[in-house]
Formats: C-alpha cells, sequence, structure tokens
C-alpha cells in the first residue's frame, strides 16, 4: 500500500482479478520438402504465394513442395512455415555453404562465356553482322548445342548501345556474359570456340543422389527437419508433399515412407498441439489403399490424419494438368473451415479450390472399405465439385475419432496454457482459485456460446473445479495448484438418418 502523508485525493490503479483468457490460433501449417532456392536450415515464415516464391522460388517439376503450398494459400491458410531439405552431401555436390567448383570461361573480345550450370556441350561462334557495310563494333554470336545452333545473338560491344552482347545474353539458356575485368570490350575475331562444361549443378529440389529418412528427421539443435518444428509453438498441422515425390524417384522405399511418417507422427505427439496431414502413395486404388493401410503402415494415432486420392491440378512447371499429393490443399480447407465456422467444426464437405479433378474417382461402396479405417477420402459429386468427405484421426480410440475433437482439445489447451501464465508464483490460496475457475469458466463459455461444446446449457457444456477438495495441503505444500476441466466435444453428423414410413389415417367413418 502507498504512503500519502500530503492531504488530496489521490488515484490508485488495481487489479479487478479478471484475467482474460484468449483463444490461440488453429491454423498454421508446416511444410517440409524440396524448392529450388532458400535456406536449408532454420524454418522459415511465409505468410502468401508471392513470399514463398521470392524466398523459395515458384514450381519445380518433380516435387509437390511449391504444389502443396500453392494449394494451401488458394484454399485459404494464412501462415506456413517452410523447412526445405535436400542439401547435397559433402563430396562435391552443392550444398548452402558449398558451392560447384568454379569453371575457367572462355574469353571473348573482352567478354567471359561461360555455361550455365548443369549445361554441356556448348560452343560459340563469331561471324559478320548481316548487311552491307556494318559498324565496326557489330557482330553475330551463335551459340551451338553440339552441332545445332541453338541460339543467335545479332551483338555490339558497345555498352551504352541496346544490342550491347552482355545485355542480349541476358535471355540466354545455355551461356552467361559476363566483362572481363581490365580489358577493353571489342569485336571478337571471327571463329568458333568451345564453352568448358559448367561444374555440375544441384538438382532443382538439391536432393542427394540418395535421401536418408534421416534427411526428413533432421536435428533440433541444427534446425532441419521435423527437429527444426520444436522450436516454433503456433504450428497447428504438419505436412510433408515430397515425401511422395521422393519414392517416386527411389529415393526412398516403402520401408523409407512409413518410417518418416512414423517419425512425424511421433513428432505431433511430442509436441502435442499439432496433427500430421498425411498422404497415401500414389497410383493406389482403394483396396490397395486399405491393405496398406491395415498391413504395411499399421498408424494408431489421434494425432494423424490420412487423405485419398491424390488431386489433379494445374502444374506450370510443365504446362499441363498433373497429379499431386492432397495435404497441401487439404490443410489450406483446414485452415478456411477455421476462419468461417471455428476449429470445433470437422473440416468436411468442403470444396477443394484448384482441383480440376482426382487421381481416381471413388464410388460410395469404395468409401465404405476405407471411412471405416480412419482414411478420409476426397470424392467429386456432379454439381458439386471436389470435396473432402471425411474428417477421422488414425486412432482405434473412439474417443478420438473425430478430427475436430482432437483439433478442438488442442485448441483449449494451449489457450488455457498460455492465458493461465499470471498464475505462476501467486499466493496458493482460495482467493486464487476462485480467480482461476472465473477466468476459465468464462473463456470456456464464450466457446460454449460459439457452438463449440455440446449441451443446452453451460453446465451441461464443461464443469470447472478449483477448490479445497482438488487442492489440500499436501498439493498446496508441494507448490501445486490443480485445476480440473471437464468438456462435452461437438461431434459432426457423419451418418444422417431420415427414417420415412408410410402412414395410413385410420379414423373411422360415423354413419349418418
Amino acid at each position: 500500500m502507498p504512503t500519502y502523508l500530503t492531504p488530496g485525493v489521490y488515484v490508485e490503479e488495481v487489479q479487478s482479478g479478471a484475467r482474460p483468457i484468449e483463444g490461440v490460433g488453429t491454423a498454421v501449417a508446416a511444410f517440409v520438402g524440396f524448392a529450388g532456392q532458400g535456406p536449408f536450415h532454420a524454418p522459415t515464415l511465409v505468410t502468401s504465394w508471392d513470399q514463398y516464391t521470392q524466398q523459395f522460388g515458384g514450381f519445380v517439376e518433380g516435387t509437390y513442395l511449391s504444389h502443396a503450398v500453392y494449394g494451401y494459400f488458394s484454399n485459404g491458410g494464412g501462415a506456413a512455415y517452410i523447412v526445405r531439405i535436400g542439401g547435397a552431401a559433402d563430396t562435391g555436390s552443392a550444398t548452402p555453404d558449398k558451392k560447384p567448383k568454379a569453371v575457367e570461361p572462355v574469353e571473348v573480345g573482352g567478354f567471359l562465356v561461360a555455361a550455365k550450370p548443369g549445361v554441356t556441350g556448348v560452343s560459340v561462334e563469331v561471324a559478320d553482322a548481316d548487311g552491307e557495310n556494318p559498324p565496326e563494333d557489330r557482330f553475330k554470336l551463335l551459340v551451338r548445342k553440339g552441332d545445332q545452333v541453338a541460339e543467335t545473338y545479332e551483338a555490339s560491344s558497345r555498352k551504352n548501345v541496346k544490342g550491347y552482347l552482355v545485355t542480349q545474353a541476358r535471355a540466354s539458356k545455355l551461356i552467361e556474359v559476363t566483362e572481363q575485368r581490365g580489358a577493353a570490350q571489342t569485336r571478337p575475331a571471327s571463329g568458333t570456340l568451345a564453352v568448358p562444361d559448367a561444374a555440375a549443378a544441384p538438382a532443382p529440389n538439391g536432393t542427394v543422389a540418395r535421401l536418408d529418412p534421416s534427411e526428413y528427421v533432421g536435428d533440433a539443435a541444427a534446425r532441419t527437419g521435423f527437429g527444426g518444428l520444436e522450436t516454433i509453438d503456433e504450428i497447428t498441422m504438419v505436412a510433408v508433399p515430397d515425401l511422395m515425390s521422393a519414392y517416386q524417384r527411389g529415393d526412398i522405399d516403402a520401408e523409407g515412407v512409413r518410417t518418416v511418417q512414423l517419425a512425424v507422427i511421433s513428432h505431433c505427439e511430442q509436441m502435442g498441439d499439432r496433427v500430421a496431414v498425411l498422404d497415401t502413395p500414389p497410383g493406389l486404388t482403394a483396396q490397395q489403399v486399405r491393405t496398406w493401410r491395415n498391413d504395411e503402415a499399421g498408424y494408431d494415432s489421434r494425432y494423424a490424419t490420412l487423405y485419398y486420392p491424390w488431386v489433379r491440378v494445374f502444374d506450370p512447371a510443365v504446362g499441363h494438368n498433373t497429379t499431386v499429393p492432397p495435404s497441401g490443399h487439404v490443410a489450406g480447407v483446414w485452415a478456411r473451415s477455421d476462419a468461417e465456422r471455428g476449429v470445433h467444426k470437422a473440416p468436411a464437405n468442403e470444396v477443394i479450390r484448384g482441383a480440376v479433378d482426382l487421381e481416381l474417382r471413388l464410388s460410395k461402396g469404395e468409401q465404405d472399405l476405407l471411412n471405416p479405417i480412419g482414411v478420409n477420402c476426397v470424392r467429386a459429386f456432379p454439381g458439386r465439385g471436389i470435396r473432402i468427405w471425411g474428417a477421422r484421426t488414425l486412432s482405434s480410440d473412439p474417443a478420438w475419432r473425430y478430427l475436430n475433437v482432437r483439433r478442438l482439445f488442442n485448441y483449449l489447451e494451449e489457450s488455457i496454457l498460455l492465458g493461465t501464465q499470471w498464475v505462476v508464483f501467486e499466493p496458493n490460496d482460495d482467493r486464487l482459485w476462485s480467480s482461476i475457475r472465473r477466468n476459465v469458466t468464462a473463456f470456456l463459455t464464450e466457446e460454449w456460446r460459439r457452438g463449440a461444446l455440446f449441451g443446452r446449457t453451460a453446465e451441461e457444456a464443461f464443469y470447472v473445479k478449483c477448490d479445497r477438495d482438488n487442492n489440500p495441503q499436501e498439493s498446496i505444500d508441494q507448490g501445486r495448484v490443480v485445476c480440473e476441466i471437464g468438456v462435452s466435444p461437438v461431434k459432426p453428423a457423419e451418418f444422417v438418418i431420415f427414417r420415412l414410413a408410410q402412414f395410413s389415417d385410420s379414423t373411422s367413418l360415423i354413419d349418418e
């Protein structure tokens, strides 16, 4: 209490005791995969497709990370962490800190001509410019790939003219032209010169010849793979779309796929606040997926989901439609559903934006094989588009069968955890217990009003107990405060049944 010595009016600020609990974010994705550029170490936050392309480049043929991120943002995703994997080994391939061995370029009239990374068998020919009496600075540069002329440039050695060779060659797909330091740029002598092959560049995704599952698992200290995601608390869903591109290339076999998917499930279970969005291997029929799910994979986790089949989208890298894993698009649908309805709403019966078709169009009978074992199907319905038609986890426990229940509990647990940090080191007495009850009750009441909890009244929907019964003197002496919370989550109407029967009015006729 302050001490007052002079007569007067004083104003004091006092704590009301109310410490509102704010809901945490529920839709922050993490993607692990291959990219054309960008950092290998530490997850990178992007909040739009434009930010992703600036950091990691655009679509890369034969990889799925870019498609997953694009599908995520186009379906309503707002923020995502990207973990780029596939850094090359220390045997000469490129790494973030080790570039390919330099190759000496060829000198042509004060210009240095080098082959672009990965380009081989290139030569350049200097010839006279077309026309009668061309200026002395004008010449023709022919770029050959093998025996064929692949590119032709009407060039100049003068720096301030439109046809300057360095400027012209920027459009080349085969060579790079720079000015030679300390030399004057002049019209080169006619003739043909071979351009040394460039050092082998890393593949667009930066992968090594044989990708090990440990690349995905990563290291928490080095901030790589799943390990790099452990320090980021706001992530709520994790997808590994390029696991399947590595599988298709033969970098990882079926056992490797299972190892990596078990690792991402383990990561989500360990963190306790996120859910794995898994893909099935490509090209499987419904019966094969059932066999794979039951016999080969055998996953059982309330922190994981599985979606089938793959979706077809337009691929700018190849100029036509291609089939991609659905996990990125699904994560975007989760985010959109959370924003429009709330995390308590099952993210199903929702259209997948950007999907033009499916790898396989499932029938009801085929889904009958998959839905009971937790495989969430993507279905095409006439006049209603391509929709997610399942909302289950991979858990065998009926209490955690539905995805929205798992994600709702993640949301409630994280919100209460962060919203009650002020309790630590407060006096452990009835006033503290009353404050905890009041704050948690206010938070859960608001969630009940939003439709997240089941019950006609708040008392039916949840209870909060924090008093002398669950905080005896022994617990107080150990410095512990125990608050027991019970909630009744809403569950989706997965099977809607209308029972119809014929009805006959059998009232008797009264004779008059």
